[in-house]
């Protein structure tokens, strides 16, 4: 049997049924489906449900908490109880929101998100952010890590210096994966996925590109051979 890509599908859709039936489409190539804030907000834990379907299949649960610490444990403990395999939390919230995200969800790989793929370096300017992208999200994931992170969401312009920051032990979660000739749509640092896996990534978020498609299982599978290919060559 074919071990899936570390693919992580976003069912970014527009309803129920929909999510669902991408997820039994490309759940036999990807590790992974991602369920997003729009998504968990308009219909709560029956998604998570409904995504995992008969096949078990990984649910990283994108919900980005950012509160005070006391806020953010409530919320992801509250969460724990449908066993995603990965819960989001932004990196910005500090040290002590990531720990009592970890001590809440023990289950949960708790990744911690540092500067959005939608951000481009002007509009990091405007924030206040001075500097190269990477030098932020490397700080970012410094400090995330220490607090007991056990995954990292960058793009993956930044991945290679993330994991020269953080080592072999930290999952790199790459969003903004766009396949060569993909429109790159409102994501501003992006990458092929060959790319993306050569520089230190170990799962991909990819959405549109695959459930955008025609067949959406045929464009995961797509991607998926490509990734075993270059895995074949090395």
């Amino acid at each position: 049997m074919t071990t899936p890509a570390p693919v992580a599908v976003a069912l970014d859709a527009p309803d129920l049924e929909t999510a669902a039936r991408w997820a039994g489409l490309v759940t036999p190539h990807v590790s992974t489906v991602k369920v997003g804030l729009e998504l968990y907000l308009r219909y709560g834990p029956d998604v998570i449900a409904s995504v995992r379907g008969a096949s078990g299949v990984r649910v990283f649960l994108d919900l980005k908490l950012h509160d005070i610490p006391n806020t953010v444990a409530a919320a992801a403990r509250a969460v724990a109880r449908l066993k995603p395999a990965i819960l989001t939390v932004h990196a910005a919230g500090g040290p002590a929101m990531i720990q009592a995200a970890v001590a809440a969800a023990p289950d949960a790989q708790i990744a911690a998100v540092t500067l959005l793929t939608s951000l481009s370096d002007a509009d990091l300017r405007e924030i206040g952010i001075q500097g190269p992208p990477e030098d932020a999200v490397r700080r970012m994931a410094a400090v995330a890590v220490g607090a007991g992170a056990q995954a990292l969401v960058c793009s993956p312009r930044e991945v290679a210096a993330v994991r020269a920051e953080v080592g072999p032990g930290i999952t790199l979660i790459t969003p903004g994966v766009r396949p060569a000739g993909a429109d790159t749509q409102d994501q501003a640092r992006v990458a092929t996925p060959e790319d993306a896996i050569t520089s230190g990534a170990d799962l991909l978020v990819i959405g549109r590109p695959i459930t955008g498609a025609p067949d959406p299982g045929a464009a995961a599978a797509s991607i998926a051979a490509a990734l075993r290919r270059m895995t074949d060559k090395q």
